[in-house]
């Protein structure tokens, strides 16, 4: 570690002043144990179910803005008849909001989500 200097501050505050290429390196390994630790949460998350991990075809479907509804049904392997049956909508319905053509009710995106083994959020 690199010459520290401490003063104080004219409210009496104890300062330590370190030359910038010490602070740059503080930031850098706080950043990094910040990383670690959002890292082993997700890891966490996977393991107890909490989350999970999807192949980057459908991924990239979900950021390119694809319907949600839609790439999570086919990912899930679900027919749209099979999807509507259990969220208790008919096909069609289903059929218009993966189209963007209707939009659901917030109670009926929640049973799809339900339906499809997600959360609202990944729908919306």
């Amino acid at each position: 570690m690199s010459k520290v200097d401490i003063i104080t501050s004219p409210s009496g505050d104890k300062l330590a002043v370190v030359p910038m290429a010490e602070y740059e390196r503080l930031v850098a390994a706080a950043e990094d144990a910040e990383d670690v630790r959002l890292a082993d949460r997700v890891r966490q998350r996977l393991a107890s179910g909490e989350e999970e991990l999807i192949p980057s075809a459908f991924a990239k479907r979900l950021v390119a803005g694809e319907s949600p509804v839609r790439v999570w049904r086919e990912y899930r392997g679900v027919s749209g008849k099979d999807l509507a049956a259990k969220a208790g909508v008919s096909a069609p319905f289903l059929s218009q909001i993966e189209t963007g053509a209707r939009e659901g009710s917030v109670g009926l995106i929640k049973k799809i989500a339900e339906a499809l083994g997600v959360t609202i959020d990944d729908l919306v």
